[in-house]
């Protein structure tokens, strides 16, 4: 196990910069956004710490890319921004996302309740869900796991016409695996920045999905014409699980940053690190590190106080109820125990003292946690 651990000194100008519009932008901050932001510099910060690295398979060592600080992100001259035109973020269903029509539309909404929260500043809303017949793309059976797949980027293409006028983006979730060309096993994704689009399967979050008794193997596809989606009838929807939302939440809001122009994060552990394998995205946190997390707030104009608010008031009513989550099991939801920052960052935006830099908060991560939401599976 390695840890990437920066300098201070880095992450200062990572997060504030060095051009003087920028430092002068960020001297505009209130006293308690620039204390939360400031938990980036501060080794023993109990809210954001230092990246992981568990592998050589891990993305950062696999996948050497530029890092992008604030000052790349804020003068790029090709990311999308809101507007009041264009202040809406759209979910199209493709297919069940869930064992029946009620649980499926639970999961959703759930979805939607977060990315509300997450996103906060934007609108979302859904879209009626279709079939994959009405999106006329391709499909197989993949050679590997003999589980369908759907073709990812005829997808985008239908998402493309059906976005509506005031969308920022419209993204697709779907349960059936995806793939991006005949030559590819499978992708678990594909956006394109500029049109704004993006499809996103939750099919390989299943806990079942990697195992022998996997009940979405077909055999064979019988020949049928391109337009006989008839296959698709009876498709195998694995289990609503508390694991399989949380998985979807971190995807969802994962992908819809890097349709604001947010690229891969570098610099602190952040949702916005990239992932090779299954295990590596589980270890991601829910939200952003100060540096992609002012990035955010630059794109759609946000208050962190106010943000912070409402990811508080969803996680206060969402704790309060079980939400039907597979057809004989009520649960609440992991997620709710991975926002337990939420408190800590709210503290931290709300205090009116100023804090000593040279004394660390380290028993708030308890406090945060002494009360924890009840949370099975």
């Amino acid at each position: 196990m390695q840890t990437v651990r920066h300098s201070e000194r880095t992450l200062r100008t990572a997060l504030i910069s060095k051009n003087p519009a920028l430092v002068s932008q960020y001297e505009k901050l209130d006293a308690g956004e620039k204390r939360l932001m400031d938990e980036a510099f501060r080794p023993d910060s109990d809210l954001f710490g230092p990246i992981t690295l568990h592998s050589q398979s891990d993305w950062i060592t696999s996948h050497p890319e530029a890092p992008q600080d604030f000052e790349e992100f804020f003068s790029d001259p090709y990311r999308k921004t809101p507007s009041p035109q264009k202040h809406s973020i759209y979910i199209q269903c493709i297919g069940l996302l869930g064992n029946t029509r009620s649980i499926s539309e639970e999961y959703v909404k759930w979805l939607k309740g977060y990315c509300e929260a997450f996103f906060y500043g934007l609108t979302v809303k859904l879209l009626e869900p279709v079939p994959v017949s009405a999106t006329r793309c391709s499909f197989r059976i993949n050679d590997n796991t003999q589980n369908l797949q759907i073709h990812a980027g005829q997808i985008l293409k239908f998402l493309k016409k059906k976005k509506p006028e005031d969308a920022f983006c419209i993204v697709g979730i779907t349960m059936i695996d995806l793939y991006p060309r005949d030559s590819w096993n499978f992708v678990f994704g594909q956006a394109s920045l500029t049109d704004g689009v993006g499809i996103f399967s939750f099919a390989r979050y299943g806990s079942d999905f990697y195992s022998s008794h996997y009940e979405g193997k077909l055999k064979k596809l019988q020949k049928k014409s391109s337009s006989d989606y008839s296959v698709f009838d009876n498709y195998y929807v694995p289990e609503v699980t508390s694991v399989l939302l949380l998985r979807s939440c971190k995807t969802l809001t994962h992908e819809i940053g890097h349709i604001f122009g947010l690229r891969h994060c570098q610099w602190l552990a952040c949702l916005m690190q990239g992932s090779n394998h299954l295990e590596e995205a589980d270890q991601r946190p829910l939200d952003l590190c100060p540096i992609c997390l002012r990035k955010l707030q630059s794109a759609v104009g946000f208050h962190l106080k106010d943000r912070y608010k409402v990811l508080g008031a969803f996680r206060t009513r969402e704790g309060g109820r079980c939400i039907r989550m597979s057809r004989d099991t009520h649960l609440q939801p992991r997620p709710l125990r991975e926002l337990w920052w939420v408190p800590s960052a709210r503290q931290r935006l709300e205090m009116n003292q100023v804090r000593d830099p040279h004394r660390g908060l380290a028993d708030s991560r308890l406090r945060a946690r002494s009360n924890p939401l009840p949370v099975t599976g």
